[in-house]
């Protein structure tokens, strides 16, 4: 399947799905191996003012999510992901509206990947998300385990 076309098919599962339509979330696109995704601040404050931390999980997890689906799309394999673990790392306030990257974690490997979900009909693989900020760095980090298990 073409990027684009990947690209359009999270948009449309993602806009069907009331979680993240209640954050706000859009799908930001895919380039140098990160995928992205962004939200609103206003949809995503506390009372402080800045990201709620479960928005700033929320949107990570989804960047994890939507990343293992698209290399899946790409490949042409049909599978259900879902987020095995994951922990998290906050590390300063966002006042800016929210965006998302994840990325392949070091030592990881997308053909290791797609061979042991076409060999057992499920595969895992580690992720690392984060939400930059403005000036540099990253406000929150995650690192996930996601397990792809084959349809049919």
């Amino acid at each position: 399947m073409p990027l684009e076309a990947a690209l359009q098919t999270l948009r449309d599962t993602c806009a069907a799905m009331p979680p993240l339509a209640a954050l706000g979330v859009a799908v930001d696109g895919y380039a140098d191996g990160r995928f992205g995704v962004r939200a609103p601040l206003a949809l995503n404050v506390n009372d402080k003012g800045n990201a709620f931390g479960g928005s700033l999980t929320s949107l990570m997890t989804l960047a994890g999510w939507g990343l293992v689906n698209l290399q899946l799309q790409l490949s042409g394999l049909e599978a259900e992901v879902y987020v095995a673990d994951s922990d998290i790392r906050y590390r300063a306030p966002v006042y800016d509206d929210l965006r998302a990257e994840a990325w392949l974690a070091d030592g990881q490997s997308w053909e290791d990947f797609l061979a042991t979900l076409r060999q057992r009909g499920r595969a895992r693989v580690r992720i690392e998300a984060g939400v930059p900020l403005a000036e540099g760095g990253m406000a929150a980090e995650l690192g996930g385990r996601f397990v792809a298990i084959a349809k049919g």
